[in-house]
């Protein structure tokens, strides 16, 4: 039983003036941008009016239109909206394909594809949760393991360009069964962002995995050397004179004594 909002008033997002692009080009003049709209509305990784504006606005910086996207609707004031973008390197040139996550967030994860031989089984233990299929375990010596292009709490997004997105449980089991023996394109999203740090929209999900899994472990990576540093003190010694020093010369815990100035640091490993 479906419960009607008051007065029929629903909330709109962006995404429905760019919806309306449709039904206002009578003339054809926005023949590239009616096309966007339909191809954001075909896009299967989007459940949501939120991501699928988001993944249009995208696709629109893109293909260097989006300022004309932006005038039309101004003139024909469709609906009275504000559009805030930030005009980075990421947005600028945004990678169309890593978009499961805009329904959450404009945050991207780290998206690698990994090409994988003909085999019999690659040796992923999955979890399905949330509609995402999330590596659980990698077993040891299959394929997974020794290529290494995937760790538990990763997410297997896609498989032969077939995407994974709101799956039902089983659903990339069988997708592997129908590929066994051929050439396979895996599209992997990281729960490890590019700073190390785990990808914010994960965060809820991967603490489910570990209270199921306390096994788990979602740490730093060992390649980096990572420190928790806490703030006891500071003097004001002048940049130049900080910068003099190498780093193995300044005691993790302690201080560096010069007559002049000293530094203070303390190291929680």
């Amino acid at each position: 039983m479906s419960v009607e909002p008051v007065l029929s008033l629903t909330h709109r997002d962006y995404w429905h003036c760019f919806e309306q692009l449709l039904k206002q080009d009578t003339c054809g003049r926005l023949g590239a941008v009616s096309l966007a709209v339909q191809q954001t509305i075909a896009c299967p990784k989007l459940l949501t009016a939120q991501g699928r504006g988001r993944f249009f606005i995208r696709l629109m910086l893109s293909r260097r239109i989006l300022g004309n996207v932006v005038k039309h609707l101004c003139c024909n004031t469709i609906f009275p909206f504000t559009l805030v973008f930030s005009a980075n390197g990421t947005l600028l040139h945004p990678p169309l394909q890593n978009c499961s996550f805009l329904d959450e967030s404009w945050l991207l994860p780290v998206c690698e594809t990994h090409e994988a031989v003909p085999c019999r089984e690659l040796g992923m233990v999955l979890r399905y949760l949330n509609g995402r299929v999330f590596v659980l375990e990698l077993l040891h010596g299959r394929m997974a393991q020794v290529n290494k292009f995937a760790e538990p709490g990763d997410i297997i997004d896609e498989i032969n360009g077939i995407s994974l997105r709101n799956s039902r449980n089983g659903q990339a089991g069988v997708l592997l069964s129908q590929l066994r023996g051929q050439p396979l394109t895996l599209r992997v999203l990281h729960w490890r962002g590019e700073d190390g740090a785990m990808y914010r929209p994960l965060v809820s999900l991967l603490q489910r995995l570990q209270q199921e899994n306390p096994s788990l472990w979602f740490g730093p990576d060992p390649a980096r050397i990572l420190y928790s540093v806490r703030l006891l003190g500071k003097a004001n010694i002048g940049m130049v004179e900080l910068f003099q020093h190498h780093f193995p010369e300044i005691s993790c815990v302690g201080r560096f004594g010069q007559p002049d100035f000293t530094i203070f640091a303390f190291c929680v490993v």
